[in-house]
């Protein structure tokens, strides 16, 4: 490195004409002193490597040709500086694009995730906004239909408004409603009577136990209270086999009674619902029939036209339910009805008559089956 660093000076001291020949020339004392500055920086560099090794950052590059000039030399920490500078301005216009772009997709992410949150919104608003007209559009409908029945309904208790009536289907109707309180009167006073023979039989089934005892204790009387303990033990056997028929017709009426023209009546009241709705639109009806016949009043006559054929489809058909139901409900009533009054009649007949055989016959006749001793009380699984 010497030799190079020693013949760059040599080489520099020594000035070539253009014929090959040494000659001084108008440059020979800038040459001189840029060659001693030169040879001093390289002995200082020379030294320098020498104690603590080669230091790249103080390198210098030479520029230019023979006979350049101080100028032409460039240190290398120059250029290391210029490019930590270029890097330095390089890097942070990298990061802020990296940042931009970043942020753009951050942007658009969250424009997509507010899009979907904005639209998941509203359809969830439209659904609760169309549950909530189609509620009121229901209250609406029926606030007018109350309004026009309660009309129709007070017209008619002040003789002012008409009403549609089957003469024959009311007066069904009627007596069905007579002959169910009837019913229910003949229900409450056979429960009643089924509760005092119960108790009537619980005092005989005591008494014959306490006759049964005296006669034990009072050898003197011992005959006659034991017959009288059979007596006791033997009606109260047969007041059990009564008790199983009469609880047999009281279960036969409770079932005609509060089930099958239970059910009667509650289509009876359907139907005279619907035939006060079928009135209130007759009436709205035949209001706007009277009145003027613009375009407005048309179309409300087209409108009511069609809600009184659809109310008047229905009570028809609820009519006819109604006279089916009266129609069955008559022959089950026959039918019943003739059976249990039969039964009812055998078993009191044989009861009061002492008549054991007839007694059981007649529950056997209306497979009629009798309730062990205790099987009134439920069962500790029924309990649970």
């Amino acid at each position: 490195m010497t030799d190079s660093i020693m013949s760059k000076a040599a080489t520099m001291e020594i000035p070539i004409n253009s014929n090959g020949d040494t000659g001084t020339l108008p440059e020979d004392d800038s040459l001189e002193q840029a060659a001693k500055l030169q040879w001093s920086l390289d002995e200082k560099d020379l030294q320098q490597v020498m104690v603590s090794g080669p230091n790249l950052n103080e390198t210098s590059i030479v520029s230019g040709g023979y006979g350049g000039t101080a100028e032409g030399i460039i240190a290398t920490s120059s250029i290391k500086d210029l490019r930590m500078k270029a890097r330095r301005s390089s890097v942070p216009s990298s990061s802020s694009s990296i940042c931009h772009i970043t942020s753009q997709s951050h942007d658009h992410k969250g424009s997509n995730m507010h899009h979907s949150s904005s639209s998941s919104s509203m359809t969830a608003e439209e659904t609760t906004r169309g549950v909530a007209v189609e509620k009121l559009e229901t209250m609406r409908k029926w606030g007018l239909n109350t309004y026009k029945c309660t009309k129709q309904m007070i017209s008619e208790r002040f003789g002012r408004g008409s009403r549609t009536v089957d003469l024959e289907l009311e007066a069904q109707i009627e007596v069905l409603r007579d002959t169910k309180r009837k019913y229910e009167s003949v229900l409450r006073l056979a429960r009643a009577l089924t509760n005092h023979f119960y108790n009537m039989v619980q005092t005989q089934h005591a008494l014959g136990d306490t006759f049964a005892d005296l006669s034990q204790k009072s050898p003197e009387l011992r005959d006659e209270f034991g017959y009288n303990a059979e007596t006791q033990k033997l009606l109260c056997k047969n007041g059990e086999t009564l008790l199983g028929a009469i609880n047999f017709f009281v279960s036969s009426i409770n079932t005609l009674v509060n089930k099958t023209m239970e059910d009667t009546l509650m289509t009876i009241k359907m139907y005279e619902n619907a035939r006060l709705e079928f009135d209130a639109y007759r009436s709205d009806l035949e209001e706007l029939s009277m009145g003027p016949r613009d375009a407005v009043t048309m179309a409300r006559i087209d409108a009511a036209q069609q809600q009184y054929q659809v109310h008047k489809e229905k009570y028809e058909r609820l009519r006819s339910d109604v006279t089916i139901k009266l129609k069955f409900l008559e022959e089950n009533k026959v039918k019943v009805m003739h059976k249990q009054l039969l039964l009812f009649h055998n078993a009191i007949s044989a009861y009061f008559a002492g008549n054991q055989q007839q007694l059981e016959q007649t529950l056997k006749q209306f497979n009629i089956k009798l309730r062990p001793p205790g099987a009134d009380k439920p069962s500790w699984l029924e309990e649970q």
